[in-house]
């Protein structure tokens, strides 16, 4: 008789895999991702359509033909942790390389500072809509993800209200989201600082995801970095900013440099350190091509009005006109119909999108659209689903 038969004889449970895994699913945008064909209007993924800075691929070039292919220190190349830390000046001054730890992208970065803050049985504030990573970042470390709405009539900026009913004991972190995915929207000082009130109020860390701090289009980002509050700690990412997505690089940075030797040691045993010649490379990015990100969000600002303007005149939609990132997120009335079910129809008509309920339950009732393609591409698009609408609604 086989272990497996004799251990099933006695009664024995066979555990195949861990709970954590299983209590994972894939998301629902990489789901409408994978049923699309090649031949979509493409506003699914999050992913800007330009390359990284040219300089930037030729320094990447470079700095493996000079040997530069080898492990580095945990938390990343010195002078670009440095010069990272150069570019918050006008929100923090003082902070230098120890405030900064390279990640393997600012998904990595999310999955460190979970490790690094939560205990199990502890929980963490998040947004919802949100980024589809946040909840099984908070169950992979035994924690768990208690959602307060952010939605349309407030303009996707949450309520303290709602915060403080959710707050007990065992919460240990709020994570904030500006701008945001999926739903473009941001704040302003006024609402930034009862936020940072109310996570003061009850001790809590704040995570702060801004990876799209710079794909603003009206005024300056405003961030939780800067704001004298020790128990700050934002991710940050180059993917959005200067189109990196395949180089998968962010970073953490703080001001308080005890949680950042914490944050350190843990990524040691998630990736051991990040790319090597890749580093050289953002480095050069951030020297000779920093103005980058700003031309593209002064294309991507072009694309948001174009696409908001066809939205709002379209029967059942209604739309803001976000402030930043890359996304629209509309309310469409399709009575009678689920959000993946109007994803659907405009996926056989030729349009992908994401469903608003694969971001949470308060997604629901909106579709997002990622206005990642050329302004001519939108304009074929907006044809499409504004077709499709009106067949729907009859």
């Amino acid at each position: 008789m086989t272990a497996l038969k004799c251990k099933a004889a006695f009664g024995v449970v066979m555990r195949t895999f861990s709970d954590r895994a299983l209590a994972i699913q894939p998301t629902g945008v990489r789901k409408m991702f994978d049923l699309a064909g090649d031949d979509v209007i493409s506003f699914g993924l999050g992913e800007p359509d330009f390359q990284p800075p040219s300089i930037a691929i030729e320094a990447f070039h470079q700095a493996m033909l000079n040997g530069r292919n080898k492990y580095t220190t945990t938390a990343g190349l010195p002078a670009l942790r440095a010069k990272i830390a150069e570019s918050w000046a006008d929100y923090q001054s003082g902070l230098d390389e120890n405030n900064v730890c390279m990640t393997m992208s600012g998904t990595n970065a999310l999955l460190n500072l979970f490790m690094t803050l939560v205990n199990p049985g502890e929980n963490v504030l998040l947004p919802e809509p949100y980024f589809p990573l946040y909840g099984p970042d908070a169950r992979l470390v035994g924690g768990e993800g208690k959602y307060y709405p952010c939605l349309f009539e407030n303009e996707f900026i949450p309520q303290v209200a709602d915060l403080e009913a959710l707050v007990d004991e065992n919460t240990v972190a709020v994570l904030y989201n500006f701008p945001s995915n999926p739903t473009g929207g941001t704040l302003n000082p006024e609402q930034r600082d009862e936020l940072l009130a109310f996570a003061q109020k009850h001790d809590l860390w704040i995570i702060s995801d801004e990876v799209y701090d710079r794909i603003v289009f009206e005024g300056e980002h405003v961030s939780f970095m800067g704001t004298g509050y020790e128990k700050v700690m934002v991710v940050n990412s180059f993917s959005k900013t200067f189109a990196m997505t395949g180089w998968r690089i962010g970073y953490i940075i703080s001001t308080n440099v005890e949680a950042m030797k914490q944050v350190i040691k843990i990524q040691y045993y998630i990736s051991a350190c990040s790319n090597d010649a890749m580093q050289y490379a953002v480095l050069e990015a951030m020297n000779s091509a920093n103005d980058y990100p700003s031309m593209m969000a002064a294309e991507f600002q072009q694309r948001c009005n174009l696409i908001v303007d066809r939205l709002n005149a379209m029967p059942g939609v209604q739309c803001h006109r976000p402030k930043g990132a890359i996304y629209v997120f509309p309310k469409v009335d399709v009575p009678g119909m689920t959000s993946e079910e109007v994803a659907m129809e405009l996926l056989k008509d030729g349009v992908l999108c994401s469903p608003g309920s694969a971001f949470g339950p308060s997604g629901e009732g909106h579709l997002r659209f990622a206005y990642t393609i050329s302004q001519e591409d939108i304009s074929r698009g907006m044809d499409k689903v504004e077709a499709t609408l009106k067949r729907l609604q009859g």
